[in-house]
């Protein structure tokens, strides 16, 4: 089925957005980025043209292969454009269950009606999406890891809406990209891995506003006696104080359980967009 796809829509052209957008046009397919925000849609076409020859300069891409690459990307901020002829479309926006909901009752109307409608999120399930277009079977979940040009994994969730075909189609893509795909047979929030990521995570957090250490020095902690390559509030920058303090919100306006309220330092952050890399500055400086 994989081999149907030939054009790819990512919705989104943020951090991890451009990434895959990229990613997939490195594996051969024709790739439309878009965004509304047009200096973030700048941003990631800019991206495109520094990230393609420093791989040439390294040795790791041909320069055939990157002006092929790079020919097979295009950035526009028309939805309608992006998607109008697209078989697969990623979509990768912050984590907004009314956002996503209203991105894909668009595409629905956009998109041809072979094409399948993927969402990167890392915790909202594809059924809570579905009932918005008349392709139920051919929206799931396709969860990449940041940075997405370097992470291998991607995660593909089978909601109780999706056929037997979707998820094979994606699992085929994902190969063709050089991905490794684990396939969920059940939805369950958060998937598998930010679930157990999440689990240390918030330990950490718990930790920290208890002034029991500091980022630093549990970190140093999980780097140096669990062997994990980084420590929480590292991964933290990494992926965006943001998007924690997003999907906090958003699972506790849904729960209204209050263990899901964002951590403190998580809301301080927030407040101060101290996001991160992203943003120079997160529980560590980035601009020194």
């Amino acid at each position: 089925m994989a081999v149907d796809i030939k054009s790819i829509c990512v919705v989104g052209a943020g951090n991890m957005g451009h990434q895959i957008a990229l990613s997939a046009a490195l594996a051969g397919y024709k790739v439309t980025c878009t965004d509304i925000n047009e200096e973030i849609l700048q941003k990631a076409e800019n991206f495109a043209d520094t990230y393609l020859p420093e791989r040439v300069a390294k040795g790791k891409l041909s320069e055939e292969d990157a002006k092929a690459a790079r020919g097979r990307i295009s950035f526009t901020s028309d939805l309608t454009e992006a998607a109008k002829n697209a078989d697969l479309v990623i979509e990768a926006v912050i984590e907004k269950l009314d956002l996503k909901r209203k991105i894909f009752a668009d595409l629905d109307k956009i998109c041809p009606s072979h094409a399948i409608l993927a969402t990167n999120s890392s915790y909202i399930v594809s059924s809570k999406i579905a009932d918005v277009t008349k392709r139920p079977e051919k929206v799931c979940n396709m969860h990449f890891f940041n940075p997405a040009l370097v992470m291998k994994l991607v995660e593909v969730v089978k909601g109780p809406h999706v056929s037997d075909e979707t998820v094979e189609t994606v699992v085929g893509v994902c190969k063709k990209m050089g991905k490794i795909p684990v396939v969920l047979q059940k939805e369950i929030y958060g998937f598998l891995v930010n679930r157990i990521v999440s689990a240390i995570k918030n330990e950490a957090l718990y930790i920290y506003d208890m002034g029991v250490a500091t980022p630093e020095d549990i970190d140093t902690a999980v780097v140096h006696a669990l062997g994990h390559p980084m420590g929480p509030f590292r991964l933290l920058d990494l992926t965006g104080i943001d998007l924690t303090y997003y999907i906090s919100t958003e699972r506790y306006q849904e729960t209204g359980d209050p263990k899901y309220k964002p951590s403190p330092i998580i809301v301080e952050k927030f407040i101060k967009k101290e996001w991160g890399r992203k943003t120079g500055k997160g529980f560590y400086d980035y601009c020194k």
